[in-house]
């Protein structure tokens, strides 16, 4: 094989996968951390539910495989609370499952991956499919929490601390960021990476996903830098007429003060078929563009990781006109 046949496989692989290092994360172990959150066994992992503490379980066992830390002064990796229910009024427990990979030369400053694993459970009564998988929404953001847990743990080279959240009963009003928010040192959190709903293609077209909150911090901007050449792009919101960035658990860290943003990739103006409804299941996501997406993150916020970039402190307050 001459020179030139080898530089045009390189370069096509470099438009194929955000970096060289992305391609680390697989696609078989994407589509196993997929599937496996959003099978039936998991009864639609409504808070507070025997489904729910099945996947708890398994994004434990993930961690622990990885190798991740507890945090803080936590003796396992759930971080547990009780809170009510403001529709039922009744008293839940539940936890968010935390995991933790120290930094190196700045391991005081702290980076959050995070993906809600809640979801909503089962129609109490019915014929037919009763169960709400909650494939997009969220399993695909809680398998990227896990693939990149394990792409930063194998690489070894973080800078900066990075915390792995699965937040728990966003369904019931970011209940589980709320509550780990409460007990932070906000001015030692650099950046809040949220993903959510990433399976799907989106309007924007294929290797793209979208940003909530996008004018809001340079978060966004120094994600777009470092994906220059890959051939993925990243876009701001499509959907302002949603409120989509006060509408996942990012807003309850930006609240605070941290640049805290959403990664999803799904059309939403085309989604509602799916989108809180029992067809919301593992075989209506792409793979590839899940695999990709995830790639893309990696590459996207490397450089904030690394402690090359610190984005500007978010803005909560809307602009005047």
């Amino acid at each position: 094989m001459n020179l030139r046949k080898i530089a045009m496989i390189a370069l096509g692989l470099l438009l194929v996968f955000p970096s060289v290092e992305a391609q680390k994360i697989k696609k078989k172990t994407v589509k196993k951390h997929l599937y496996t959150l959003a099978s039936d066994e998991m009864q639609g992992r409504r808070t507070g539910t025997e489904g729910i503490e099945k996947a708890a379980k398994y994004i434990e066992g993930e961690f622990k495989k990885i190798g991740l830390k507890t945090y803080e002064n936590l003796t396992s990796y759930r971080q547990t609370f009780t809170f009510k229910n403001r529709r039922t009024n009744e008293d839940i427990t539940a936890s968010n499952i935390i995991g933790v990979l120290e930094g190196k030369s700045k391991k005081d400053e702290y980076v959050i991956i995070s993906a809600h694993y809640d979801h909503l459970g089962m129609k109490k009564e019915g014929e037919g499919d009763l169960i709400f998988n909650g494939a997009n929404d969220d399993a695909s953001g809680v398998t990227g929490v896990l693939a990149l847990a394990e792409y930063y743990a194998k690489r070894g080279d973080n800078e900066r601390t990075i915390v792995f959240i699965a937040f728990t009963a966003e369904e019931m009003g970011l209940v589980g960021s709320r509550h780990f928010g409460k007990g932070i040192d906000a001015s030692k959190f650099v950046a809040g990476i949220n993903l959510e709903m990433m399976g799907k293609e989106p309007n924007t077209g294929p290797k793209t996903a979208w940003l909530t909150g996008f004018e809001r911090s340079d978060f966004g901007k120094i994600v777009q830098k470092n994906l220059e050449g890959t051939g993925y792009k990243l876009f701001p919101d499509p959907y302002p007429q949603f409120g989509l960035f006060f509408r996942s658990d990012n807003a309850s860290l930006a609240r605070l003060g941290v640049p805290s943003h959403t990664f999803s990739t799904t059309p939403l103006d085309k989604d509602g078929e799916y989108y809180h409804q029992v067809t919301d299941e593992a075989e209506t996501l792409d793979m590839n563009v899940l695999t990709e997406t995830i790639r893309a993150v990696a590459k996207g916020t490397e450089s904030i990781i690394m402690g090359k970039d610190t984005p500007t402190r978010v803005v909560i307050e809307e602009k005047k006109k």
